[in-house]
């Protein structure tokens, strides 16, 4: 089985690293990218300066509040542009104002979960992404 390659946009080196070990102990192999800001993350995507040779994502989970531009501003150039629309992109956020979950959602978000409290709970939710995201949903196999 191919391994899945994710991007987690996060600038929280906690989160980052409960992301890792999570992902590093569940029964998909994840090939977990970071990005720490929005600018990275769409140079990541776009393959553009340090990124030339990323690979693309099957999944990206995007932190709203990041530095330089934030996850709303991630989420409108994804899904604007021809060859990154077709990512799957979960929205982890630590918010759950009706208006980062509305506003997301009218981006085109593909799914919106808040970030809980507790290491355990934190966990949880990211198995649960990996075990939907990449074992149960039928993912687009390239850009199209």
């Amino acid at each position: 089985m191919k391994r899945a390659q994710v991007l987690l946009v996060e600038d929280n080196e906690a989160d980052v690293d409960l992301a890792r070990e999570t992902f590093s102990r569940g029964r998909i192999g994840v090939d977990l990218s970071v990005a720490r800001d929005g600018v990275d993350a769409l140079d990541f995507l776009l393959r553009r300066r340090d990124h030339a040779r990323a690979p693309r994502p099957d999944l990206v989970l995007l932190d709203l509040n990041l530095p330089k531009l934030d996850g709303k501003g991630v989420l409108a150039a994804m899904k604007e542009n021809p060859a990154l629309r077709s990512i799957p992109v979960v929205v982890l956020s630590g918010s759950d104002a009706d208006a980062d979950v509305c506003g997301s959602y009218g981006l085109g978000a593909n799914c919106y979960v808040t970030k809980p409290a507790g290491l355990a709970a934190f966990q949880g939710v990211v198995r649960s992404i990996e075990d939907f995201w990449l074992e149960v949903v039928e993912l687009p196999r390239s850009g199209g």
